[in-house]
């Protein structure tokens, strides 16, 4: 069977269905396509006479992902009409985003690849290749706000959490040393109630930081700020006077020698602080003209006349005015939800106190890491104190695998008396030194210092998720323009990164069964483990089951569908 006729079959039996559903059931059709009939790797046609290979990254990144889980987040977001073109599959909208942050490409550079590429097409839920684009490159605008913050945020617990989950080991666990207040080989009160109460036994390690992902703004001074304001101020006094009545004597905006006065301070390589003071007292008095201007041409002509984005301009502008006016009248450099951009007025200044980048413009949030999993804990675009979100990331821990953790690996920042007082109560390590002076005891002060240079060294997976966020996945610079679908970025990087974590999983599962079988099915390896059980004194080959694990390379006879 050739395409064409591939694609009249299609079409047929579609009609078909869609005719006898409408006949017997004169159900209200949904504007929605359940996307549970999306095709198998074996049903999926290629028109090359070739073969999909079973073991290309797209094919198993399409069986990691619930896809069940994104279909109900996904409907949640649907406006609920019964009129126009029903809405595109969730698999569809959800692979869609996932492949544009895998790749870190362009809305329409990653239309583009789809097209190109069949390992894309049935990753999205396609039913066979097709040259034609499946969704115009506008559509990633609406995909990103159907699914938000929160709905990434289940799809990746369903996604990982039973990779994620904290195994209890057997003998070879690395010995944790004891909790804040007791001495070494002694046992706590909580374990002793925990015993008695069948509380399920603190299990694993996790890693909690914040960081933040910075807007893609330019670094914002007041100076610059108030020019800017006074540009569009002008452009609005421009529209607004061309709607007046013929005759009506145009304001005076100064806009020429405002312009001279603001390069004649921006150039300079020193500017000293009466300078400074003058220029910005100079931009302000011009930007409250105008305002003044734009609020007696209303009295005349609505304000309906500007564009949304010019009207929305305006009011951030009255904000700024007045946030600059009051620290230029106090001489402070700080005011509550300053605004450091008219494009985007919701970013705030982050001080981070870091060595490259003292104060960050963007998103600030608070990520939990769980053997290599990263989980969201907390995002906002306001300052906040990520000591005070340890409690809530320990409970989190708990909701998701049924018990404490063990140990919690953080910073100084999270060390405070209220966190260490919950840890203590819950029978859980926290990383550092304890409170208080140092022991005299030599041995023990040198335990102590080795168990704190452990502590730091079992923070560094943390840090490095946040390096291959930044450098790899766009962290550094967040290119979407709205506060929610800003966080929707940030949100699906963490599933991308997940997803690549869950294939390396899988790769070294598979090597290491391979040399397990490989070990076992010689003859020496055989007669020694009839003696000694050698094999099982190897601990990253003891915790290697064979069942299920086996790994058959690719034959396209064998494994792959030719048409």
């Amino acid at each position: 069977m050739n395409r064409i006729g591939y694609n009249n079959f299609l079409e047929n039996a579609r009609e078909i269905v869609k005719i006898s559903q409408n006949l017997c059931t004169r159900e209200r059709v949904e504007m929605y396509r359940n996307d549970s009939l999306a095709p198998t790797f074996a049903e999926f046609y290629t028109p090359f006479g070739n073969y999909l290979d079973p073991n290309n990254r797209w094919v198993k990144k399409a069986a990691m992902i619930p896809w069940r889980v994104v279909e109900q987040e996904y409907k949640k977001h649907l406006s609920g009409s019964t009129t126009g073109k029903p809405a595109k599959e969730a698999r569809l909208a959800f692979a869609a985003l996932l492949i544009k942050e895998e790749l870190q490409i362009s809305d329409r550079e990653t239309v583009q690849q789809i097209c190109e590429n069949p390992y894309l097409q049935y990753f999205i839920g396609l039913e066979g290749f097709q040259t034609q684009e499946p969704f115009d490159a506008s559509m990633m605008v609406y995909y990103r706000a159907r699914f938000p913050e929160d709905s990434l945020k289940r799809i990746n617990e369903a996604m990982t959490l039973e990779k994620a989950k904290p195994a209890a080991k057997e003998g070879a666990e690395k010995q944790e040393p004891p909790p804040e207040g007791v001495a070494p080989g002694e046992v706590s009160p909580v374990e002793e109630k925990r015993s008695e109460s069948a509380e399920p036994e603190n299990q694993g390690q996790l890693l909690v930081d914040a960081t933040c992902a910075p807007a893609d703004i330019r670094y914002p001074t007041d100076l610059s700020l108030l020019n800017e304001a006074r540009e569009k101020t002008e452009k609005i006094i421009d529209i607004l006077h061309k709607n007046c009545a013929q005759g009506s004597r145009k304001p005076r905006t100064y806009r020429q020698r405002a312009r001279k006065e603001f390069l004649a301070a921006i150039k300079k390589k020193r500017k000293s602080t009466q300078a400074l003071r003058q220029a910005l007292r100079q931009q302000l008095n011009y930007v409250k003209r105008n305002l003044k201007s734009i609020e007696q041409l209303s009295q005349s002509v609505s304000l309906s006349v500007l564009k949304k984005n010019l009207y929305r301009d305006l009011l951030v502008i009255s904000e700024l005015y007045r946030q600059q006016k009051i620290m230029y009248d106090a001489k402070e450099k700080r005011i509550d939800d300053r605004i450091v951009s008219i494009w985007f007025p919701h970013v705030r200044p982050i001080k981070r106190g870091k060595a490259s980048a003292d104060t960050e413009f963007g998103a600030k949030f608070h990520l939990s890491l769980v053997n290599g999993f990263a989980f969201m804990e907390r995002s906002d675009w306001n300052p906040f104190h990520e000591g005070i979100d340890l409690i809530a990331a320990i409970k989190n821990y708990r909701r998701r695998f049924g018990f404490y953790p063990k140990s919690v690996h953080v910073d100084k920042i999270y060390r405070n008396r209220e966190n260490r007082e919950y840890c203590k109560t819950h029978g859980i390590r926290l990383s550092g030194a304890s409170l208080g002076r140092p022991p005299k005891d030599p041995v023990l002060r040198r335990e102590q210092k080795k168990a704190a240079r452990q502590d730091e060294r079992d923070r560094i997976p943390i840090e490095g998720k946040f390096g291959e966020g930044k450098r790899r996945f766009g962290w550094d610079r967040i290119m979407a323009k709205l506060p929610q679908t800003s966080l929707t970025v940030i949100s699906m990087t963490l599933i991308v990164m997940n997803l690549g974590k869950m294939m390396r999983v899988s790769a070294s599962t598979r090597f290491l069964c391979l040399l397990r079988a490989w070990i076992t099915g010689s003859q020496e390896a055989s007669q020694a483990e009839k003696g000694g059980k050698w094999l099982d004194k190897i601990p990253f080959l003891r915790e290697i089951r064979l069942e299920g694990s086996k790994f058959t390379p690719y034959r396209p006879q064998a494994s792959a569908i030719s048409i």
